[in-house]
């Protein structure tokens, strides 16, 4: 039982729960980038390069033919699918710069939400030993 209220109070920890909720919202959030690549970025790319599905670019391994598509050429022997990997990589770029911008703003507001330091005080002993220093000069 002892088990069990320990792994009760580590799941209730805030940490726990945050990452919890960051997890599910970065899955989702994935998906949004990864529609936005494939489906408004890579287009226009694709059609710089001929006008293919970049993701389908690929070197055949094993004597494939070039005209076939990835999933045929995998089908038929191992292949080097670097457009694959370049839609994956450009996806990966994206989501850690809106996530860099997202931190960036949540660091500007918590920087706003602060309260400003409060001006440092001088001692009274201090403020009296300038001015004995001062009447000393004249």
């Amino acid at each position: 039982m002892a088990m069990m209220q320990e792994f009760k109070q580590f799941a209730m920890k805030g940490n726990v729960v945050d990452l919890a909720v960051g997890v599910i919202i970065g899955g989702a959030f994935g998906k949004i980038v990864d529609s936005l690549v494939q489906d408004v970025i890579m287009p226009p790319i694709s059609k710089v390069f001929g006008g293919l599905d970049f993701a389908n670019y690929y070197l055949p391994l094993n004597n494939q033919g070039t005209q076939l598509t990835l999933i045929e050429a995998k089908k038929a022997g191992a292949v080097f699918a670097y457009g694959n990997f370049i839609t994956i990589l450009i996806n990966f770029i994206i989501l850690a710069f809106i996530i860099f911008q997202m931190v960036r703003l949540v660091n500007k507001a918590r920087k706003s939400d602060e309260p400003a330091p409060a001006p440092v005080v001088t001692p009274e002993d201090i403020v009296l030993l300038r001015e004995i220093r001062d009447a000393l000069k004249k």
